[in-house]
């Protein structure tokens, strides 16, 4: 089994799971399932009996971060009735694709409660496959109007995905006469195929950037993949788009920094 760091890439911990990305084919979402997100079935109606606006949403999570940069958390809706109702049925006003970085706690920055929020984590907040499919469930079977790709400062999975890729290209420019290197490219070091470990995450940079931990560099780099990855939410859902086209959903982009705890909305 192939492994970068002592990390088991994602096909691979498909492949030692006896899973592919087809096999799963189906990915729960708790208590609903997206088995072909090709057929999707968009209800004519919000499912939400009491929807909450785009706008209504955006402010509800301005005005939860501004609580918890001035440390006046309310931590509402984390009582035991509230446990009890959301325990039959969810219906977030908000869905978030984060980060999954340990600094960046969602319902804490936003300072929300249970069943406020559907949350998707993963490292570099990448929309691929398995990421979207939970969107669009959140946003066609449960109703939610806004989606935010929320980046952060100092993101380790951006930087690494800079710093592989100009390893790459050094190996590239090498002679291929040289110690056999003609055998070694960026699809396959050491025998690990890499192929897709950093195509998903985004951060474009200038061909003479060198590697390195400058908050300034990384920022840019860090709000070019939210841009990215937002953008390619519309682009590789035709459910997502449907219901935007619709006027029943809106995909936005903002960015935290974890210094300060505050969370800035880019679009």
């Amino acid at each position: 089994m192939s492994r970068i760091n002592g990390f088991i890439g994602r096909r691979n911990f498909l492949k030692f799971a006896g899973l592919t990305t087809l096999s799963i084919g189906s990915i729960t979402a708790c208590n609903g399932m997206v088995t072909n997100r090709e057929t999707i079935t968009i209800p004519e109606t919000n499912p939400n009996p009491n929807p909450v606006s785009a706008n209504e949403a955006r402010r509800r999570l301005i005005e939860g971060n501004k609580r918890f940069i001035n440390q006046n958390r309310r931590y509402p809706n984390q009582s035991k009735k509230r446990l009890q109702s959301v325990a039959k049925i969810q219906y977030p006003f908000a869905a978030i694709l984060g980060c999954a970085d340990s600094r960046v706690p969602t319902e804490m920055v936003f300072d929300q409660g249970l069943g406020d929020l559907f949350v998707v984590r993963v490292a570099g907040n990448v929309a691929s496959d398995e990421t979207i499919s939970s969107l669009e469930y959140a946003a066609a079977t449960l109703g939610t109007q806004l989606i935010v790709v929320l980046g952060h400062k100092r993101c380790g999975a951006v930087r690494e995905s800079i710093n592989n890729r100009q390893f790459f290209n050094q190996i590239r420019s090498v002679p291929e006469n040289i110690d056999g290197i003609d055998n070694i490219n960026s699809d396959n070091i050491d025998g690990v195929d890499n192929s897709d470990d950093f195509e998903n995450i985004e951060p474009p940079f200038s061909e003479n950037q060198t590697k390195t931990n400058d908050v300034d560099s990384n920022k840019n780099a860090v709000i070019n993949n939210i841009q990215y990855q937002t953008d390619k939410l519309r682009k590789n859902s035709a459910v997502l788009e449907r219901l935007i086209q619709a006027d029943r959903l809106r995909i936005v982009s903002a960015f935290y920094d974890i210094d300060t705890g505050k969370v800035q909305f880019l679009t």
